[in-house]
């Protein structure tokens, strides 16, 4: 059997010319590593981020497409709405239009008195029934004229007006809302050419009399 000497270790084997450093196992390094990782792991994310940056774009164009849609349905819509509306008052304007005669009839009848009994009750119930479709008489002897809702049938001056005045209602007119479905018809007066207008002449006398009173 061999005998160990005391105070000696065995040393592995070193190749001649060799540092001691060589012997010894050297780490790994990080960067290496990371280098030596398989390149497929990279292309695999590139190829998700490329699919996702498609996917988040087609869902943004699907989602305009959507609102605009919705936006050309809510017009559709409305413009139906108006249309309908727009329909039925003109369909309620024909027929109250083949009307008027007849309400022109029931003004004359009660104005000459003639208006009683039996007749008096369903012209009153025409009358209402007319109103509650938007039915509305307008014209009043002393307004203004206006040639957008009167109709002058006769014309005269006036030495008491200031301005074209309405005189005289010779048929009431009728709208619904703000359309005009007979204008009223009206005999009218305008100032007399060269006078004084009344209001004119009641300042002037004003004037005079305060002035005749006012002490010198």
């Amino acid at each position: 059997m061999t005998e160990e000497t005391p105070g000696f270790e065995e040393k592995p084997d070193v190749p001649s010319g060799a540092t001691p450093d060589d012997a010894e196992p050297k780490a790994a390094d990080p960067s290496e590593e990371e280098a030596a990782a398989p390149a497929g792991d990279t292309d695999a994310t590139v190829g998700l981020t490329a699919q996702l940056d498609q996917v988040r774009t087609a869902l943004g164009e699907r989602t305009a497409d959507l609102q605009r849609l919705q936006a050309e349905y809510q017009n559709y819509r409305r413009r139906v709405e108006r249309d309908r509306v727009t329909v039925k008052e003109i369909a309620v304007a024909n027929l109250l239009s083949e009307l008027l005669p007849v309400l022109d009839d029931v003004g004359r009848a009660r104005e000459h008195g003639e208006l009683v009994g039996g007749f008096k009750s369903v012209a009153e119930s025409l009358e209402t029934t007319v109103a509650k479709l938007g039915l509305q008489q307008f014209g009043k002897e002393g307004e203004p004229f206006d040639p957008t809702i009167h109709e002058a049938l006769m014309h005269s001056y006036a030495p008491d007006v200031t301005e074209t005045t309405c005189v005289a209602i010779l048929q009431p007119g009728y709208r619904i809302g703000e359309r005009t479905i007979r204008p009223a018809r009206v005999a009218v007066a305008e100032p007399q050419p060269g006078a004084t207008p009344a209001a004119a002449k009641e300042e002037k006398a004003d004037d005079e009399e305060s002035g005749g009173t006012e002490e010198v």
